[in-house]
């Protein structure tokens, strides 16, 4: 047995029994404590962690109601600008239609004012040339005591249209 006191390992196993020892009931408190910490702040990132995770599904809850309702707004919008645009197009028609209208009635209206014009304008024509014919007529047919008692008639006719 005194070889075994004797030799270096025999010595290195005995320090560090008394090594494993002496940390053990010195140490083992603080490893104890050191893991508690540990498992109590890994709890505590743990729970700030769940927290956060809570937090960004409410926000991209939040946000995703924003989103649906910014679509339903945009296809709110769409759908008014479309009902408007309608609407818009059906006035532009008829006020296209009454333009059309009134200037058609204009056409016409000048138009029988040409028409108008002109068959007066044709009757006077007409009247000339038959005034100018039966002139014509009256200077070379009639001689001067026929012309008086025609026109002696005239003025006698004359007189009875007037009163």
């Amino acid at each position: 047995m005194s070889e075994i006191f004797a030799s270096a390992e025999f010595w290195v196993a005995v320090a560090f029994v008394i090594f494993v020892g002496v940390l053990l009931k010195f140490g083992w408190n603080r490893v104890l404590t050191a893991l508690d910490k540990r498992a109590s702040d890994i709890k505590t990132e743990l729970d700030q962690a769940v927290r956060l995770r809570e937090e960004a599904q409410e926000l991209l809850a939040g946000y995703q109601r924003k989103q649906r309702d910014a679509e339903k707004e945009a296809a709110d919008i769409i759908a008014h600008a479309a009902t408007e645009a309608d609407r818009i197009r059906a006035e532009a028609r008829e006020e296209l239609a009454a333009a059309v209208d009134r200037r058609t009635e204009a056409a016409m209206a000048k138009i029988a004012q040409a028409e108008a014009q002109a068959l007066a304008e044709v009757r006077d024509t007409a009247v000339e040339v038959a005034v100018s014919a039966a002139r014509t007529m009256l200077t070379n047919n009639l001689d001067e005591p026929r012309s008086n008692v025609l026109i002696d008639d005239a003025i006698g006719e004359l007189r009875r249209k007037l009163h």
